[in-house]
């Protein structure tokens, strides 16, 4: 079969987030849908949008069809004689052009068939065609504390190759994926020759890997710095005082200086994820509530409340 470009009949980059397919699919179905549009070939331009959308729409069918290097037009390149000396006898006719793009269509044509799911005529004939393993993308993630201390990562991706006939397979892989301390989340980590095999002589692609830090039930990340929230009773707030703080590299002291509102962020320089410069650790100031469990703590807090002349909407009333 020929080979079909999906993301032309989409019109989106080869690039492009699966959101961004989704979107140009109901774009195009609503305009092309039979019922709807009055154009002549709409049918077919729905018929040709949703077999682009079924392939594009499956992160492991794109990445089969990814694999595949659309062929090159007749009109645009001429076959170099050592390729046509591996295509046989029929390259060196008048028509040696066509003969040679003809049978690289077919090839490629036939892998994406048995890729696809849909079988093919014959085997595809991958003999003399060397082509480079395209790059792949996947994403590992790892906890806070493993950007502070480094870790080891086991991931399993999908990995499209060939027999000795030539014949695609679909198979999972398992690597094994040192994380270096002080990684950040987005960052991404390339493991070369660990991508797509290639096709023939052709060398593997790469393997990129964004890092991608789970939510924490304590801190927040904000590129290398983190946030933590330190809950202080108003007495403490306002008087200043010296508290533990919990931190992924173990227990630090904190001084909190006198009057410290609700929200005040204290930095300690170079307390937050390893690198080159190191980040911050904030703690977040924030008030906690009084429990008065008995009768004589809510009397000497009523005590302490007539004591002071301080209401914290005294400028807003006015």
């Amino acid at each position: 079969m020929k080979y079909k470009d999906h993301y032309a009949t989409l019109g989106i980059p080869r690039n492009a987030t699966q959101d961004a397919v989704k979107k140009a699919y109901r774009k195009l179905a609503r305009r092309y849908h039979p019922d709807v549009s009055r154009e002549p070939l709409a049918e077919l331009r729905f018929k040709e949008v949703g077999e682009a959308y079924a392939v594009l729409r499956d992160p492991d069918r794109r990445a089969a069809y990814d694999l595949i290097p659309p062929p090159r037009s007749a009109r645009d390149e001429a076959p170099s004689p050592r390729a046509s000396r591996s295509y046989g006898d029929d390259t060196r006719t008048d028509d040696s052009k066509s003969g040679f793009f003809r049978r690289q269509d077919e090839s490629f044509g036939n892998i994406l068939d048995e890729m696809m799911g849909r079988p093919g005529m014959h085997p595809p004939r991958t003999h003399g065609l060397n082509v480079h393993g395209s790059d792949q993308h996947a994403k590992v993630q790892i906890d806070l504390e493993d950007a502070f201390h480094g870790t080891a990562r086991s991931i399993s991706i999908p990995t499209y190759a060939t027999d000795d006939r030539g014949m695609p397979l679909v198979t999972r892989r398992t690597l094994k994926v040192n994380i270096p301390r002080g990684i950040r989340a987005g960052q991404t980590l390339r493991l070369a020759g660990q991508g797509h095999a290639g096709m023939g002589q052709g060398k593997a692609g790469d393997l990129y890997l964004e890092v991608v830090i789970r939510p924490h039930h304590r801190y927040r990340v904000d590129g290398r710095d983190v946030y933590v929230d330190v809950p202080l009773s108003p007495e403490a707030a306002n008087a200043g005082t010296t508290v533990e703080v919990a931190t992924p590299e173990g227990i630090l002291q904190l001084f909190v200086p006198p009057g410290s509102a609700s929200g005040r962020k204290l930095r300690m320089r170079g307390k937050g994820i390893p690198g080159d410069p190191a980040g911050d650790l904030y703690a977040v100031i924030t008030s906690a509530p009084v429990r008065l469990h008995t009768a004589m703590a809510q009397k000497a807090y009523r005590a302490l409340k007539a004591a002071f002349d301080f209401s914290p909407r005294a400028d807003s009333d006015r």
